[in-house]
């Protein structure tokens, strides 16, 4: 069974599209208490980083899913979810979960990507932000199983004008390119993350969403 968190800012209509699409079982929950049976966690989220970290405080599902995840539960965080099982977020000065270290960065505000603007200004549209449409993927040399059957370089939908930027670059199983490499994927233990939207990917991101739901727990 697995527990989708519905915090007020997620994309919670494609991820049940995607989930009955695939004939899986879960249940959507604006309270932790409805989710205690869970034994899997899905935490998607589309827009402010602030705004989400409130809803999360207030409704008691921070501390729900450092529990989760401390008893080993499989986590999956999606787009602004996976942003903020992070550290700290830029947008709005904003304090997250600290589940994983690292910070999320603006575009603008990493040197690197910068530099690749400054260099492609005859086609800047090529790199606007947010960074939205279709990229593939290549994978790191950590073997991540939500993407088990899934052949590299196989395009995945993004939305997010902020990056994901891990302590250890180790935790990345997977990466696109936008100007700079980024963090696409994530994996530390029984923490999943995903820049992308795996819900809104088609048939390789529905296979990721199967991957999670059969992760051995």
């Amino acid at each position: 069974m697995i527990g989708v968190i519905d915090y007020k800012a997620g994309n919670i209509q494609s991820v049940r599209h995607a989930l009955d699409s695939l004939k899986i079982a879960y249940i959507v929950a604006e309270k932790p208490q409805e989710l205690q049976q869970a034994d899997r966690i899905m935490f998607p989220g589309v827009g402010n980083a602030a705004y989400a970290m409130e809803n999360v405080r207030k409704t008691g599902f921070d501390s729900f899913i450092k529990d989760k995840a401390a008893q080993g539960v499989p986590l999956l965080g999606i787009c602004l979810g996976s942003q903020i099982l992070f550290d700290y977020s830029e947008e709005d000065d904003t304090d997250c979960l600290g589940l994983l270290r690292g910070t999320i960065k603006h575009f603008t505000n990493i040197p690197s990507f910068k530099t690749a603007m400054q260099k492609t200004a005859t086609d800047k549209a090529d790199l606007k932000i947010p960074h939205m449409g279709w990229n593939d993927i290549t994978y790191t040399e950590q073997n991540c199983p939500l993407f088990e059957g899934i052949p590299e370089e196989t395009d995945m939908y993004f939305v997010h004008s902020y990056v994901i930027q891990p302590q250890d670059v180790s935790a990345v199983c997977a990466y696109t390119a936008y100007g700079i490499q980024v963090p696409a994927a994530i994996h530390v233990t029984n923490i999943y993350a995903c820049q992308f939207h795996p819900e809104k990917s088609g048939i390789r991101g529905l296979r990721i969403l199967r991957n999670f739901a059969e992760l051995k727990v």
